[in-house]
């Protein structure tokens, strides 16, 4: 199915509406990090607050997206928004305080982050059923994850336009335009284009369907190797520009890696349909292995910036792969659930791959943090092959508790 249908489906105004609730998210880590740093000094305290951030958030969102599958999507996405919004207002309140409150505040915001991304493919999802409309899920979430991507290069981007605004708080401008975003884009995203869909329990006493535990903990640990694999990649960027003299150099190195990922992710509304999801797991994962392979071996031969470009490709198509299996697996009314869980995975991951490459780093630079990705890439590729296997043997592993 084309983008052109994806536009005619679900109408022009969704797409910058979901595009730009998505940006406080992509924006959030970077400008903690950038806050609490200039407020204390401390890059290792600024460091601990982000990875609070984070790690709450990766603990809240399975909790939301239950609640939103309980008690409706549009109502949860609300009360998120708006209770993310008063975390965002207290960590500019708190700059002026302790480190504790600094520490407490950064960790309110990971743990209220609305899920638009999770909701954004739930709504798809619905969509298609809905619309009895089965082709227009692989395009959607091709879509999706170029949306995701391009959140990911602007959201830093809008950050470091705005950090050098001075104020007497320090530099809250990116954490303002954060709570903007959320009132002119999320909040109306909540209201707009939740809860469409008219797939209910047929009572409201009625028990919600059982989620398929292992599955999900599969996929859950196949977001968490791509998770590792963003973090060794990250990491090994910024010791990359730093060993050249050139800091500042990171940001635009990565977001290289992001507008990869984007266009690859485009691409795959164009895959022949004969390629069907349980080949396309493997063969991305395998996939994402040489890409890693060829990011550590590029750096070795001093071509990190095309070596990063040719990694990119390799991303979005195994991401998206691992969101139509959540999808296709999770009951009608536990999506969000389902979506959560799996996206929790990445900055678990993300976090482990920061740290673990940062180690690796402090001894070998860049190559040190770069070997990691491969390594992370492995790891998804030999998961993903075991499932196969499994799936060969018994039927559709997928569909087990």
């Amino acid at each position: 199915m084309s983008y052109r249908r994806l536009v005619q489906t679900a109408g022009v105004g969704f797409f910058p509406l979901s595009l730009l609730a998505r940006l406080p998210y992509a924006m959030s880590s970077l400008a903690t990090l950038i806050l609490v740093q200039t407020v204390t000094g401390s890059y290792a305290f600024a460091g601990l607050a982000a990875a609070a951030q984070g790690l709450c958030g990766s603990a809240g969102a399975p909790v939301v997206g239950a609640l939103a599958d309980r008690y409706g999507h549009r109502r949860i996405a609300a009360v998120s928004t708006l209770a993310n919004i008063a975390a965002l207002l207290f960590l500019i309140a708190a700059s002026r305080a302790a480190r504790t409150e600094l520490l407490a505040a950064a960790a309110l915001v990971g743990l209220t982050q609305p899920p638009v991304g999770v909701l954004v493919r739930v709504y798809w999802s619905r969509l298609a059923q809905v619309r009895a409309l089965p082709s227009l899920l692989p395009s959607a979430m091709a879509y999706e994850a170029a949306a995701d991507e391009t959140s990911f290069v602007a959201g830093p981007t809008l950050v470091g336009l705005l950090a050098p605004i001075a104020t007497s708080l320090g530099p809250i401008a990116p954490i303002a335009a954060s709570i903007v975003l959320l009132c002119v884009a999320a909040l109306p995203f909540a209201m707009l284009y939740t809860d469409r869909s008219p797939i209910e329990r047929s009572s409201h006493t009625e028990p919600q369907a059982r989620l398929p535990r292992r599955a999900l903990v599969a996929m859950f640990f196949a977001m968490a190797a791509i998770g590792a694999v963003f973090g060794a990649v990250q990491t090994g960027v910024t010791a990359y520009a730093h060993s050249i003299g050139r800091p500042g150099a990171a940001g635009l190195i990565y977001a290289i890696f992001g507008a990869g990922s984007a266009l690859a992710g485009a691409a795959c509304a164009w895959l022949p349909r004969g390629f069907a999801t349980r080949h396309r797991y493997p063969a991305f994962a395998a996939a994402l292995v040489a890409g890693m392979l060829a990011l550590y071996v590029g750096d070795r031969l001093h071509a990190v910036v095309p070596a990063v470009a040719m990694a990119s490709i390799t991303v979005a198509p195994y991401m998206i792969t691992l969101y139509t299996l959540t999808e296709r697996i999770a009951p009608p009314d536990r999506t969000a659930s389902a979506m959560t869980i799996l996206c929790a995975g990445g900055p678990l991951g993300t976090a482990g791959g920061q740290a673990l490459a940062g180690y690796l780093a402090q001894g070998g630079g860049s190559s040190g943090a770069f070997l990691l990705a491969p390594i992370a890439a492995a790891a998804a590729l030999l998961l993903a092959l075991a499932l196969t296997a499994a799936d060969q043997g018994r039927g559709t592993w997928l569909a087990t508790g």
